[in-house]
């Protein structure tokens, strides 16, 4: 019976997601959760975050975050357009930031450090976006329910087997609170998926896609030439400058139609 039991599980986990292309053409496996539980979530994690950070009160910080928000969003599709996008600046040393289903920014104050201006800025929250819009936050969720029903299988067994102390060993791994979830770092494909999306996306903006290789530079310079915390996923940070090198050329074009449209913004 154990067996057949978790191959019925199985079954409906499979049957509950769908396999999908990825703006790069990447096949991901999502489903299980509505874009209105999504966004729930999203608004959960970001809520979780303001409880345990210090929010910036400075108006400039603010504002500038919001206008380089407000210029990458008008360039999403409609789905993402009609969204509400919030955005908060965390006093944090640490260079990071963030984007959540649902339309939320999070941005520390640790990124001015390293992003000296707003298209490298841009490059910084277009990333992040790409997570967004590329569903990477639902393809994690997906992986993280197939998790969780497989401990609770494996749980059911280990009881059958071993009583309740062996259950209790199998299922305490599970309970990852939304934060958890949605803020760890993506995989390496996921990553290098958003260099392209944001890249991109910033270009389409009117911001330079050449400052992302700036940005990234600058990053690594701040960091002793090691890759930072919030880069570990990411590969070797060489190779990954080179490949948006590699990219930036293929986008002016992009970059100086959307500035001949007059998509030139002015955040400071």
């Amino acid at each position: 019976m154990k067996p057949v039991l978790f191959g019925v599980v199985l079954a409906l986990l499979v049957s509950a997601c769908a396999t999908t292309t990825s703006p790069t053409g990447r096949r991901q496996m999502v489903g299980g959760v509505s874009q209105a539980e999504l966004d729930q979530l999203g608004a959960q994690a970001f809520t979780e975050t303001k409880q345990k950070e210090t929010i910036s009160t400075d108006g400039r910080q603010n504002g500038y975050v919001q206008c380089v928000v407000n210029a990458l969003v008008a360039q999403l599709p409609p789905q993402y357009r009609g969204v509400r996008w919030e955005t908060a600046v965390f006093v944090d040393k640490e260079p990071n930031a963030f984007a959540l289903p649902g339309g939320k920014v999070g941005v520390n104050t640790g990124i001015f450090t390293v992003a000296r201006n707003q298209d490298q800025l841009a490059a910084v929250i277009g990333h992040e976006i790409g997570h967004v819009i590329s569903r990477h936050h639902e393809e994690r969720l997906t992986r993280q329910m197939g998790a969780q029903t497989g401990l609770a299988v494996l749980g059911a067994l280990a009881g059958a087997a071993g009583g309740e102390g062996a259950a209790n060993t199998v299922n305490q791994f599970g309970g990852m609170t939304a934060q958890a979830v949605f803020l760890l770092p993506g995989s390496r494909a996921q990553e290098n998926e958003a260099d392209v999306v944001g890249q991109r996306l910033m270009a389409e903006a009117g911001f330079d896609p050449g400052q992302a290789v700036n940005l990234w530079q600058n990053m690594m310079a701040a960091s002793g030439g090691r890759s930072p915390q919030w880069l570990s996923t990411h590969p070797d940070p060489a190779n990954r400058i080179r490949e948006l090198q590699r990219d930036a050329p293929a986008l002016a074009g992009v970059y100086q139609q959307a500035q001949a449209a007059g998509r030139k913004p002015k955040c400071g």
